[in-house]
């Protein structure tokens, strides 16, 4: 089996209040939107980020994020109004901080530098 893209999913309440959220927190409009209550980004060439009104199951969702440079992403963050938790660290020079979307899910920035 093989598979050719991976998809995170964030369940969630309302469209609207969800998909501004995350336009700013990737600071741009979703690259579609290919039904109703779905938006997609793609945040890389074969990973997607998924908007999905689900109320039933919204708040329970976690995806991390690699980026690679936190401190650069916290502060790009914050000039677009979404505050991180603290920064914490991971096993050896791994950082990471996490953020909420209005429903709840978490979403980790994790930073991995090359040793």
């Amino acid at each position: 089996m093989s598979f050719t893209h991976v998809l995170a999913v964030a369940a969630v309440r309302d469209m609207a209040t969800a998909t501004e959220w995350y336009e700013r927190l990737f600071g741009r409009p979703a690259d579609a939107t290919p039904m109703d209550g779905l938006a997609d980004w793609h945040v890389a060439s074969s990973g997607w980020v998924q908007v999905y009104r689900a109320p039933e199951q919204a708040g329970a969702g976690m995806f991390n994020l690699v980026v690679d440079d936190l401190d650069r992403a916290l502060a790009e963050l914050a000039d677009r109004g979404i505050t991180a938790g603290p920064v914490e660290p991971g096993t050896g020079r791994v950082r990471f901080a996490a953020v909420h979307d209005p429903d709840g899910n978490r979403i980790a920035l994790i930073e991995s530098p090359a040793t």
